[in-house]
């Protein structure tokens, strides 16, 4: 069963279940793939890895909402936002540790070694780059990749 089919397989769950934290992040999530499948010249079905794009860049937004209405004092709306957070991660892989990412920093650098013969510096942070988040696709947000890779290149 794809991710859409158990995004819409839930949604029925949640309608007749009255969970309308459930019901309407979902319906926002299944708009959100709605809108990126007809983006373009053509519209087109996402597949599974492009999903799981929309889906994560949704969680984010939940994030940084939660963030910022936490900063400018309305806690019940950041309540509400790290909740449809929640709903969306249980669809999203699970998140990578520091020191999984750490350790995925350390083989592309090493990769990079071996393939150009020198020793990896910041002017290989673009070739270390792609290697790493190749290899955490999705289940590491770049910026943390990217701290990683600096932290190995730089330190």
């Amino acid at each position: 069963m794809g991710l859409k089919q158990r995004l819409r397989d839930d949604l029925t769950v949640a309608i007749k279940g009255r969970d309308e934290l459930t019901k309407s992040t979902i319906r926002m999530a299944l708009t959100a793939i709605t809108a990126a499948e007809v983006s373009g010249d053509v519209a087109r079905e996402l597949d599974e890895p492009e999903v799981l794009k929309v889906l994560a860049r949704e969680a984010k937004k939940r994030v940084e909402a939660g963030e910022a209405f936490e900063a400018a004092g309305r806690a019940e709306l950041a309540a509400k936002e790290r909740a449809e957070g929640e709903v969306l991660a249980r669809y999203l892989p699970t998140q990578l540790t520091d020191d999984e990412v750490a350790a995925i920093a350390e083989r592309a650098v090493t990769r990079v070694a071996a393939d150009t013969g020198a020793t990896p510096g910041p002017r290989q942070m673009g070739q270390v780059m792609k290697l790493a988040n190749a290899e955490a696709a999705g289940r590491a947000e770049g910026s943390r990749v990217a701290a990683a890779v600096k932290a190995r290149l730089l330190g």
